[in-house]
């Protein structure tokens, strides 16, 4: 049974209360539901559910110097959801995805990455690396719907295997899950550094490896 989003924000609040007080001080305040409106407005379809719960327990990180979530990305907040929407489906060629069609679709099942999907404007970001990379939303009425992706302008859009990507209850709940354990996620180990900021070290582990 999927553990909700609320339940994992708990585990996560609390954890972060004790261990890394700085981020947890950093945590925003909700959403309000005027502002979420207005970025489904902006990006012309409903948040799917997952989404909107969790941004309404906390709308992005006000600190950018923690790393909440593993892979050092930071969650974003409505409004700088529907801003780097913008400017991430300013990518998107639709006549070269078009001419791929379902080819790109079976390539992006089966080798897990795809360029030409990168700025899909039913990928919608909701949180972003100092790098510019994005962890994304998959928003489409396909068998993906739900998932949640990898980002970069180089790599293109990054279908991970590992369980974590499942879906954002799954998500959050595997990120609850390391922090409490203090076990690597994916090859990312949680840390809190001098300033009580939790943090992501990248450490790929024969008994955790890395898939993506």
């Amino acid at each position: 049974m999927t553990v909700s989003i609320s339940e994992s924000w708990t585990r996560i609040e609390n954890w972060l209360s004790e261990n890394a007080s700085a981020t947890y001080s950093a945590l925003a305040p909700p959403a309000h539901p005027e502002d979420i409106a207005a970025t489904e407005r902006v990006i012309g379809q409903p948040l799917l559910k997952p989404l909107v719960i969790s941004l309404l327990r906390h709308d992005g990180l006000l600190d950018q110097r923690s790393s909440l979530l593993p892979g050092i990305y930071r969650p974003m907040s409505t409004g700088r959801i529907a801003a780097d929407w913008g400017l991430f489906t300013g990518f998107y060629d639709k006549h070269t995805a078009d001419e791929g069609g379902g080819e790109a679709e079976c390539d992006f099942m089966r080798i897990g990455g795809s360029r030409i999907l990168y700025g899909h404007p039913q990928l919608i970001p909701f949180a972003r690396d100092l790098g510019g990379g994005y962890l994304v939303l998959d928003h489409r009425p396909e068998i993906d719907r739900g998932r949640v992706h990898e980002a970069e302008v180089t790599e293109g859009i990054m279908r991970g295997s590992h369980d974590m990507w499942s879906s954002l209850p799954v998500f959050m709940d595997s990120v609850a899950t390391a922090l409490e354990t203090n076990q690597p996620l994916n090859g990312n180990m949680p840390v809190v550094d001098e300033e009580h900021r939790l943090q992501w070290d990248f450490i790929p582990l024969s008994s955790d490896r890395t898939v993506r």
